[in-house]
């Protein structure tokens, strides 16, 4: 591998990580992104010279620390209050034994009480997985700009308010928990269906997203944070059979569960158990149980699907959601068949819910193609298609749709 390339993929595995770190030790989300992009920068050349160093995150964050101080030394020239800014930051001790945990305390940083709620996860997702607004604005279904302006007033906010770095104590963790758990949920998504793009998947956020949720775990072991690392598990047990041998999206039903990771559904399903026993479970808990049925099951036929139907009934008093809505109508239409869950999903698209998220008219294709009802069938699939900007769920919609002809006369 060339050293090119071996920076290349140090910047995909590592880039996010050295950048919570230079926030951390720079105190300006701004000044740390130019760090980062300054320190790779130079990694490309130097590392050709000297060679690549045996921590080259360590050397990354070093650099980069001493290109923005480097930075801020130029601009004093203009502004003479930067320059006690450069001296304090060349002055302050820095290790790299506290490199590890500050994705987690970024992540507590963005979901501070103080920020805007519909700012949080926006700022995270973009700092701590490195989205892009377009990628934002498609998961929370907003556009562009309106994603950018909320990123933008976050992080005046905590330069401000000078929102501190750090992990809250025991005290002030449980409020501050329900915005961490949506934010690495919503990073472990990401990663395990991206947004949009070639891939299905994004193996790094997965794993970043299990990772802190192991972290949060150990710092705090309630139920909801054990459902939800237990969620992530199970769901990335099937990875190695969501796709084919030529990359092609298979679905729940139709994957090969020999190839499922028996390890990762007995981690979860402890996980699970431990969850429900204290009787404090939430929404987390909950999708983890339904996650265990599953896993649990040896095919589609012989799973408990009124059990499910319970599960989801239950989640939808606890989060009431149209999206949870669609997943128990998926669930009901394999246990009374495919009539039953039509008329679910009808009535949610009837209610003006989910009008443009694929999946809906996706499951609405699917039932109507099961009843033999193609020209609605066809008609559901193209409007899922015209949705759907993830490759391999393109190729399945499309596949979908050419099964869908007439029957002859």
């Amino acid at each position: 591998m060339t050293v090119k390339a071996r920076v290349e993929a140090l910047y995909r595995s590592e880039s996010r990580r050295i950048l919570a770190t230079l926030i951390r030790l720079l105190g300006d989300f701004d000044l740390a992104e130019e760090a980062l992009h300054e320190a790779f920068f130079v990694a490309v050349e130097r590392w050709q010279q000297d060679g690549v160093p045996d921590n080259p995150r360590a050397w990354l964050v070093s650099t980069g620390r001493f290109k923005a101080i480097d930075r801020l030394r130029r601009q004093a020239r203009f502004t003479p209050l930067l320059q006690g800014q450069a001296d304090a930051l060349e002055a302050a001790h820095w290790s790299t034994e506290d490199v590890e945990d500050d994705r987690l305390r970024l992540i507590f940083t963005c979901c501070h009480p103080a920020l805007a709620a519909d700012a949080q996860v926006p700022l995270t997702l973009r700092e701590i997985c490195g989205l892009s607004t377009e990628e934002i604005a498609r998961a929370f279904l907003a556009t562009p700009a309106t994603i950018a302006q909320r990123i933008v007033r976050a992080k005046g906010k905590i330069r401000e308010a000078k929102i501190p770095f750090q992990v809250p104590g025991l005290v002030e963790l449980p409020e501050r928990l329900d915005s961490v758990l949506r934010v690495i949920y919503l990073v472990f998504n990401e990663g395990y269906s991206a947004s949009m793009g070639a891939d299905l998947t994004r193996d790094d956020l997965t794993r970043e997203a299990i990772r802190l949720g192991h972290l949060l775990l150990e710092l705090l072991p309630e139920p909801e944070v054990m459902g939800l690392l237990a969620l992530m598990l199970l769901h990335e047990s099937r990875r190695p059979a969501r796709l084919s041998p030529a990359a092609e999206l298979v679905l729940l039903e139709e994957q090969d569960r020999t190839l499922w990771d028996a390890s990762l559904i007995a981690q979860g399903c402890a996980l699970v158990e431990q969850a429900l026993a204290t009787r404090r479970f939430g929404p987390y808990c909950l999708q983890a149980a339904i996650a265990a049925v599953h896993a649990e099951a040896p095919s589609a036929a012989q799973t408990d699907w009124s059990q499910i139907v319970g599960l989801y009934d239950v989640l939808r008093r606890m989060l009431p959601s149209p999206v949870i809505e669609l997943n128990r109508a998926v669930a009901l239409a394999m246990r009374d068949g495919p009539l039953a869950g039509l008329r679910q999903v009808e009535g949610i698209l009837a209610r003006g819910e989910l009008l443009d998220y694929h999946l809906a008219h996706s499951a609405r294709g699917e039932f109507y193609r099961q009843l033999g009802r193609m020209k609605e069938a066809r008609q559901a699939y193209e409007k899922a298609l015209a949705l759907t900007h993830q490759a391999p769920e393109r190729r399945l919609l499309e596949r979908r749709l050419a099964t869908c002809t007439n029957p002859p006369l």
